[in-house]
């Protein structure tokens, strides 16, 4: 809070108080002149008279004593401008603090999950259970309830996926989030007419059929400014997050006026890192209930060799051509040096 702002509500405080204050002075007193306490005038029906009587004191001291409160109030706790108060209570380290007496009790719960592989998870019920409800909490308000998405917002519940769809690329997306960007190309391609030309020919590559010269023009523009990332057959690149342009799914829409629009201003998709959020072990589980959406029960990530054994393979082939090399390499020279006496015998 700047100092200016401060001030400003030190003296809204000070004037509230201090108008209280003589607000019920200047009402619970009677001044040199007022008429009597009975002798008001103000008579109906014959003998309803209104009275003119002070408050009582004990009601005039509770409202004193509220103000007294108020003063402690604002001593102990945050309120008086800048003033932290003696306490130095905050709703933040409250919130804070209540956190994390939460998160030891939810640790318990997931502690069975931690450092777990997402699809070995996907196969416990109960964990994909605790992985939608927390996509519920996290992740629905994007993706949907039913986590098929929306315009600008991934189907999860398809096998299309823009960074890839194995388990620890899941899990690296809800971890560290993905940050996706598509320039805005309309001035690159000449203008409105480039941007055209090159909507056509994306149409064709799925097949539709389109005007032929606009979709030639179009496929030169696209060889010099779009293949970068798309790939020369339109199939995209999942390590740059860049989509397949030759399937029916399209984050932004698929119609004509779409597809221009994402070309010419520009796409800009953000998925935030939910580690700080959820933590990891959560963020497994979340990854495993998104897994289980597009795998059967019992289904597990296909898992190619690691390097190491196939580095060790090779190793062991090498040594076996070496022994043979070697093995060979013994007999030869054992064959010549029987052979030097015969061929010295003869010389003689």
């Amino acid at each position: 809070m700047s100092p200016g702002w401060s001030w400003f509500i030190i003296a809204l405080i000070v004037l509230n108080l201090g108008g209280c204050l003589w607000l019920i002075w200047w009402t619970g007193r009677r001044r040199p002149g007022d008429p009597a306490a009975t002798d008001t005038s103000h008579v109906w029906d014959g003998d309803l008279t209104e009275y003119n009587k002070p408050m009582p004191r004990w009601w005039i001291n509770l409202f004193y004593l509220t103000i007294v409160f108020t003063v402690g109030y604002l001593v102990w706790y945050p309120g008086f401008g800048a003033f932290a108060g003696t306490d130095k209570w905050t709703s933040a380290r409250e919130h804070d603090e209540e956190k994390a007496k939460q998160d030891k009790k939810l640790e318990v719960a997931f502690a069975p999950y931690a450092g777990k592989a997402v699809d070995v998870i996907a196969q416990d019920e109960r964990a994909v259970k605790l992985g939608r409800a927390i996509f519920a909490n996290n992740c629905a308000t994007c993706h949907g309830s039913s986590a098929k998405g929306a315009i600008g917002y991934p189907n999860l519940t398809d096998k299309i996926w823009l960074w890839g769809g194995a388990p620890d690329q899941i899990l690296e997306t809800v971890l560290n989030g993905r940050q996706a960007a598509m320039p805005a190309w309309q001035d690159a391609l000449g203008g409105p007419q480039g941007v055209t030309e090159v909507a056509v020919y994306l149409q064709s590559l799925r097949g539709e059929r389109v005007d032929a010269g606009l979709a030639r023009a179009g496929e030169l523009k696209y060889a010099g400014i779009c293949v970068s990332c798309h790939g020369p057959d339109g199939k995209g690149n999942q390590a740059l997050g860049a989509p397949d342009l030759t399937d029916d799914y399209w984050l932004y829409g698929d119609s004509t006026a779409a597809i221009e629009q994402s070309i010419a201003k520009g796409r800009n998709g953000a998925m935030p890192a939910h580690l700080p959020i959820i933590g990891e072990t959560r963020a497994r589980l979340v990854a495993a209930y998104v897994w289980s959406l597009t795998h059967k029960p019992g289904e597990l990530a296909q898992v190619e060799a690691p390097a190491s054994d196939a580095v060790a393979e090779t190793a062991a082939t090498d040594a076996a051509a070496t022994d043979a090399a070697t093995t060979d390499a013994t007999a030869a020279e054992a064959t010549d040096a029987a052979a030097q006496p015969e061929a010295a015998a003869e010389t003689k």
